[in-house]
């Protein structure tokens, strides 16, 4: 896995956790935080790759 997919990854578990609503384990989004900032991305990678999954 490189950057770009481990972001892309990270994203797609933030997005499917729902926040308050808590629809997945948040230790899968931790874990998926973690590798992306493992690679070296950091948490504005994340978000800009949210808006970009989300079509905003």
């Amino acid at each position: 896995m490189d950057r770009q997919q481990a972001v892309e990854i990270a994203a797609r578990a933030v997005i499917a956790h729902g926040g308050p609503e808590c629809r997945t384990d948040p230790r899968t989004v931790r874990d998926a935080m973690n590798a992306a900032l493992d690679h070296g991305a950091t948490h504005d990678d994340i978000t800009a790759e949210m808006k970009r999954q989300r079509g905003a």
